[in-house]
């Protein structure tokens, strides 16, 4: 930034477990979101490697990163992102297109994710035509509906109250394990962290803690 060199993260040495719930926890500022969006292949980092079940990501040119990403990732954002033009079906069904299926076979998935969040009354709805928290239910629906092997979650509770907050983070986890998907939440809420089997803090860009709440499940992983 002009003269001056900002070191966002460093030191960052991590493995992330198949079907694992885990939180990047820490204040603004302390390098969670970076983090988040070099794991996801929307940033490549000065140094070091980012490997996906063998594949170091950080080699993929933009073209084959996101074909990496339509294939094994998920979104669940803090401002909804959906496309004001689409329903909740066309929504949910579009990370389907990049699978070759056919309209009828993406709809069908869609309406079937959309029914399991609760909004089977909703899938002609556009996103104007839905609270904050039904849009977080459709874009729940839309990470999940491809069964991705990995879902980021970035403070997907920030712009919703206590109640659609438990609700939302309830049916996170839920699909991550019906689907044994790994789900990979950046918060700095302790209720949201919560919820997480491993708790990784980063304090000015380093990781200062990493704790798995249950022994049990961090000897299994280990």
């Amino acid at each position: 930034m002009g003269d001056e060199r900002v070191i966002a993260l460093r030191n960052i040495n991590l493995t992330f477990y198949e079907g694992e719930i885990c939180c990047i926890f820490g204040a603004s500022g302390s390098g969670k979101s970076t983090l988040l969006n070099l794991l996801a292949g929307m940033e490549k980092p000065n140094l070091g490697s980012i490997l996906i079940d063998g594949t170091d990501i950080t080699k993929l040119s933009e073209n084959e990163m996101a074909a990496f990403r339509q294939r094994n990732i998920g979104f669940v954002f803090q401002g909804y992102n959906l496309l004001p033009a689409l329903t909740a079906e066309e929504n949910v069904a579009m990370p389907l297109m990049f699978y070759g299926l056919d309209r009828a076979k993406r709809q069908q998935a869609a309406r079937a994710v959309l029914r399991e969040v609760g909004l089977g009354d909703r899938i002609r709805h556009y996103p104007t035509q839905m609270s904050g928290g039904q849009q977080q239910r459709t874009g729940i629906a839309r990470a999940f509906v491809a069964h991705p092997r990995i879902v980021f979650a970035d403070e997907p509770t920030g712009n919703l109250d206590s109640k659609t907050t438990v609700e939302v983070m309830d049916m996170m986890v839920r699909f991550a394990r019906q689907f044994r998907e790994t789900l990979i939440l950046v918060t700095h809420n302790p209720e949201l962290a919560a919820y997480t089997d491993r708790i990784i803090t980063l304090k000015d860009g380093e990781v200062i803690d990493d704790i798995y709440r249950n022994e049990e499940e961090k000897h299994a992983k280990h």
